[in-house]
């Protein structure tokens, strides 16, 4: 027994005294790993063209498009040993044949993407080094971006991460960011900066090593603990769990250093610096009411892609400050701008981009539409009739102009009807809209034409009064009788007006505005088409601030 325990023992050491040898030093595994099947961070597929379309690259960054057409330059393994050396950073930097092979990648096949985001660091660095100086933490964690996103704000990797820093959603939300349907603030440089920040302490508050943060904040904390239990002996740092861990996080912590080289060093490969066209001063403001870009580009004249830009967490265009307030960035001009027409903002088109709280399903007593005569306004007229002897339901249908199968919704009934029963009967009055006529303000010459543009204006034939009077025109003059149309009598041409004695003619009384009940499906366009005026001029009648009306609210309608 005692004998079978020693030449345990002794085969043990043996064993463990071999492995030692086989496992290479911590310094020889930085220095010498080869690892061809790690796999390439999404960032480096980024199609530069459609990236130089960014709408900051174009107005406030000058680009050297000619970065890929320019011969590279490649530096020795000391040289760049040497530099990443001389980068006076917190965060270890060490040189092996996948960062050499990184480095490659972006100063040679990727020139093209690192200029452009030398273009893009210009707005967004000020941000990340803002974020990571107020939690206290090493400014070289700017360039993690360069990796997760190629600086693009709305990238959205192959499994759903989101942003600049590239959230997933769970992740997102344990941190506080907002995500919905019309706001996502991993797409908000700000928003999401603090959170990236406020994270990467925590993994390295959880681990103690920056590589070993680094490379959690990419494939989670559970994978590096598993990486961790895997090599076993203690071991803590991310060369050492290295073969332990994801084929994607392997080659994370190598691009994140390659990263870092490329930037500070991209003139040392023939890599031009992008220059600042203008610089872009940026303010921000509070809106606490919904508005749409739109709405305020045209106001403004700001192009919808400059807002878009500087405000990527709206998803639609829209900023739902009725909910809570939210942040608008501004150039810092545009802010006060914003300020003194905030209002114009708001009543912009408000109709079109205001949200419904309350909505009454249509009646169907207004329904407008248009033909080849122009757009119209059928407004429901409710008769009855009584069955006679010998009536069906199709003759009865011709004879009001309707449909058999409207008569039948109407009164709920099959395909029979029984003498002296009574019908309603849905029908409907079209009348079509006019623009409104040009006014000539050419004022009379003389006395003699001022007399014959009176003599004009009595004498004009009845059927040309629905072309000068009202906006909306009816099928018949009947119809417009109907409506409360003044009844016109002709003119009695017998005794005539002496042409050097100008008539006198009665000044007209301006038309008062009238008072219109909503009923149920109207909103203030419909009411506005029928009356032939606009929204705003009903809103300012009634004092209104929003587009919301009620049903059996009294509106005043203002004259044209």
């Amino acid at each position: 027994m005692n004998f079978t325990k020693y030449l345990f023992t002794f085969l043990s050491l043996a064993a463990a005294t071999q492995f030692a040898d086989a496992v290479p030093s911590l310094l020889e595994m930085r220095d010498s790993i080869h690892d061809k099947t790690i796999i390439y961070p999404e960032s480096f597929e980024t199609d530069t063209r459609k990236m130089q379309e960014n709408w900051y690259l174009r107005n406030y960054a000058v680009l050297d498009k000619t970065a890929d057409s320019r011969s590279s330059v490649h530096a020795t393994d000391e040289e760049i040993i040497e530099r990443l050396g001389q980068m006076a950073t917190v965060i270890e930097m060490p040189f092996n044949s996948i960062v050499r092979n990184y480095i490659d990648l972006y100063t040679d096949r990727r020139k093209q993407l690192v200029e452009n985001m030398l273009g893009m660091s210009l707005y967004y660095m000020p941000i990340f080094e803002q974020a990571l100086d107020r939690h206290d933490l090493p400014m070289e964690l700017k360039y993690l971006p360069v990796i997760e996103s190629a600086l693009n704000p709305v990238a959205v990797s192959r499994v759903g991460a989101t942003g600049l820093w590239q959230f997933m959603l769970p992740t997102a939300s344990g941190l506080g960011l907002e995500v919905n349907s019309l706001v996502d603030q991993r797409r908000d440089p700000y928003a999401s900066s603090e959170a990236a920040a406020v994270y990467l302490k925590q993994l390295y508050d959880t681990f103690g090593d920056w590589s070993l943060a680094i490379a959690a904040y990419n494939c989670g904390p559970g994978n590096i603990n598993k990486a961790l239990r895997r090599a076993g002996n203690g071991k803590k740092d991310f060369w050492e769990i290295y073969p332990f861990l994801p084929a994607e996080t392997r080659g994370y912590v190598p691009a994140f250093i390659a990263a870092n080289y490329v930037m500070n060093y991209y003139d040392k490969h023939n890599i031009s610096p992008a220059l600042a066209r203008k610089p872009i001063i940026t303010d921000t403001i509070h809106v606490n009411r919904r508005v749409h870009f739109n709405q305020i580009s045209d106001v403004l004249a700001i192009p919808v892609d400059e807002i878009r830009a500087l405000n990527p967490q709206f998803r639609k265009d829209i900023i739902p400050g009725n909910i809570r307030p939210y942040s608008l960035v501004l150039p810092s001009l545009q802010v006060y701008a914003y300020l003194a027409n905030e209002d114009s903002i708001l009543n912009h088109n408000a109709s079109q981009y205001s949200r419904r709280d309350v909505v009454e399903p249509s009646d169907g007593s207004v329904i407008t539409g248009s033909d080849s005569k122009g757009e119209y306004i059928e407004e429901l007229t409710v008769k009855y009739h009584t069955v006679r002897r010998g009536e069906n339901i199709s003759s009865i249908a011709r004879k009001y102009g309707v449909t058999v199968k409207s008569i039948r919704q109407a009164n709920k009934i099959g395909k029979n009807v029984r003498r002296g029963q009574r019908l309603k009967i849905n029908t409907y009055t079209r009348r079509y809209i006019q623009p409104e006529p040009e006014v000539s303000e050419r004022l009379p010459e003389t006395a003699a034409d001022s007399a014959l543009v009176d003599s004009a204006a009595v004498s004009l034939p009845a059927d040309s009064l629905a072309l000068t009077s009202p906006v909306l025109q009816s099928d018949s003059i009947a119809a417009a009788t109907d409506a409360g149309e003044p009844e016109v009598t002709a003119v009695d041409k017998s005794k005539d007006v002496p042409a050097a004695k100008k008539p006198e003619k009665k000044q007209q009384q301006k038309p008062k505005a009238t008072t219109y009940k909503v009923r149920s499906g109207d909103n203030l366009s419909k009411i506005a088409k029928r009356h032939g005026v606009n929204v705003n001029a009903i809103k300012k009648a009634n004092n209104l601030t929003s587009d919301d009306i009620r049903v059996g609210q009294r509106l005043k309608i203002p004259t044209k």
